[in-house]
């Protein structure tokens, strides 16, 4: 008997430690972290600076409450800020936060501007988060039926179809558009660039927040710090998570000064958001991508994106390979059943697989050049012998 709620289905493998890209089982058993925690693990595993920060803040104070100053958040902010251009920053414990805020700040907004019930566009096939607010702007069904009625207020159109935002020019209600550049849950499906900056032009013609969620897409992972960089535009609102905190929780909304100023004391707070140790490892996160492994993720994700469609294209049963810098996806044309099971049983890898089909990679950033090679070999010889399995 488990004494956890069942809300996970984990593979039959319980890990003993982790040394950079490479996880070990109880037998001792070694495996390529190819999706690093969903996004999370940017530097691996027992990343040493990272150890060393959690030390030495753990010799001091682990918790003040947001009673108290501390230097840890206020230099994080500072970072961030340098970072995106976006100068006001909440902190709290997790992308579903974060997007909270942004959808709170959002209806703020429209009460400011005299609209009694705000409206948010949204993307179909989105995935915001699980809590309430972010469940009701999330358009998976299976997410959402179980749990209605949900939060009123938000209009689905699909992804990356720009005139499907253009017709709500004329619905007073409407305040915000809040999308993922890049969607993860659903695939790996890309905006471009192009999309981006129309999208950005129609927000400031109308007034509307552009809000980008980056929570998996975000800090470093396409080869820039966001990909809302490559199209050159500046959202209003960004929610950021995962890797911010290469594994400790940690997740931020970040605004103009314009909006920031909306969220006023004791309109919203979080126990353990802004906590100094999760804020301290944030700070060396941020640091440690930019002096040592930013620069490389274009070059590593180039190199990764064609050795697999190189070696997979033509392969049976592969529709497509896509990505930008290091997320990526092999999309199959029909499912592969126990594909993630067979995968770290005889290939020694560690992937996932998202709606159904389609194969996400998500390794972590500090990848070398071999075990990218390696990896898309494993991939390679992983998918041949589940086609010959078949036959």
């Amino acid at each position: 008997m488990s004494y956890l709620m069942p809300v996970y289905q984990p593979l039959a493998i319980e890990f003993q430690r982790g040394q950079g890209c490479y996880l070990w089982d109880h037998q001792d058993k070694r495996y390529l972290d190819a999706i690093s925690g969903v996004g999370v693990t940017l530097l691996g595993h027992a990343h040493p600076d990272i150890h060393t920060e959690i030390v030495a803040q753990s010799q001091t104070f682990l918790h003040l409450s947001n009673l108290f100053k501390h230097t840890w958040n206020e230099r994080l902010a500072e970072k961030l800020a340098q970072i995106t251009g976006l100068t006001q920053t909440f902190f709290c414990n997790s992308g579903t936060e974060a997007n909270e805020t942004a959808i709170k700040l959002a209806r703020l907004y429209g009460h400011q501007r005299g609209i009694q019930c705000p409206k948010i566009i949204v993307m179909q096939h989105a995935f915001h988060g699980r809590t309430l607010g972010a469940l009701s702007a999330t358009a998976k069904p299976d997410y959402r039926q179980a749990f209605g009625p949900l939060l009123t207020g938000f209009e689905f159109v699909a992804f990356h179809d720009l005139a499907a935002i253009e017709a709500y020019q004329n619905d007073p209600d409407v305040v915000a558009v809040l999308l993922e550049p890049i969607q993860g849950e659903a695939g790996v499906n890309i905006a471009s660039t192009f999309y981006l900056k129309q999208l950005k032009v129609l927000c400031d013609q109308q007034n509307w927040l552009l809000m980008l969620d980056e929570i998996q897409c975000g800090l470093g992972r396409t080869g820039t710090w966001f990909y809302y960089q490559q199209a050159e535009i500046c959202p209003d609102v960004l929610t950021i998570a995962k890797g911010l905190g290469n594994g400790l929780p940690i997740g931020a909304c970040l605004t103009h000064p314009k909006l920031g100023h909306l969220l006023q004391s004791g309109l919203h707070g979080s126990t353990f958001g802004g906590n100094p140790l999760a804020c301290r490892v944030a700070y060396r996160v941020l640091d440690l991508l930019e002096t040592q492994y930013l620069q490389s993720v274009s070059a590593k994700g180039y190199h990764l994106l064609d050795l697999l469609q190189s070696k997979l294209t033509g392969l049976h049963n592969i529709k497509s390979v896509r990505g930008v810098g290091l997320m990526i996806a092999i999309e199959l044309i029909h499912p592969i059943e126990n594909l993630t099971k067979i995968a770290s049983e005889q290939f020694n890898l560690l992937l996932n697989v998202t709606q159904g089909k389609i194969i996400r990679l998500l390794p972590p950033l500090i990848m070398t050049d071999l075990q990218i090679e390696y990896l898309a070999q494993q991939i390679y010889g992983l998918l041949k012998a589940c086609y010959l399995s078949d036959k």
